[in-house]
């Protein structure tokens, strides 16, 4: 497990940010549920390694007592740092009085279904044809997607949560 410290974006982080979205999303749009987010535009947490080099960026919005997960990327997969990340990001969300964590998925992404299922997410819904959908605001999606499978629709993962233990627990992102 590699050794990181999880805190709010800095500014001079951002192109560190920007070019792990374009590795993983190729730039700074995703399309999820219908909407495009510019992920610049975000609260975003990452992950630093001891050289103090970005090594994994989560992003995500508050919608009442819901906090979301925009998108969640390691530099390098399997080391802790999406998990660090995650683990941050429902700290914020339980300090911001939210009652769930969630997020969308893809169904050709099992790497990704069993990450968050072994954190204590669980599968919420399914919307079928919703990729296809988001194609039309963003056409370069691909059609296949992970070990070849076609790339369709979107799964909904939600992580409910308890209130803080300690209420004077401050917010991670301040």
């Amino acid at each position: 497990m590699q050794n990181v410290a999880v805190r709010p974006a800095r500014p001079e982080d951002r192109p560190a940010i920007d070019a792990l979205h374009e590795r993983e999303w190729g730039g700074p749009y995703v399309v999820v549920h219908a909407v495009r987010y510019d992920l610049r535009s975000l609260p975003t947490l990452v992950a630093v390694d001891d050289t103090g080099a970005v090594v994994g960026a989560l992003v995500w919005r508050q919608e009442g007592d819901a906090v979301e997960v925009v998108s969640l990327v390691a530099a390098t997969p399997g080391g802790g740092v999406g998990t660090a990340l995650l683990t941050a990001a429902a700290d914020t969300a339980r300090n911001r009085n939210a009652r769930r964590l969630w997020l969308i998925t893809t169904n050709d992404n099992l790497p990704a279904l069993r990450f968050y299922q072994r954190r204590g997410l669980r599968i919420v819904g399914v919307d079928p044809g919703a990729v296809d959908r988001a194609r039309q605001i963003k056409p370069n999606i691909p059609l296949v997607g992970v070990d070849g499978i076609p790339l369709h629709d979107e799964l909904t993962l939600e992580l409910r949560l308890d209130p803080p233990a300690d209420p004077t627990t401050s917010d991670v992102c301040g």
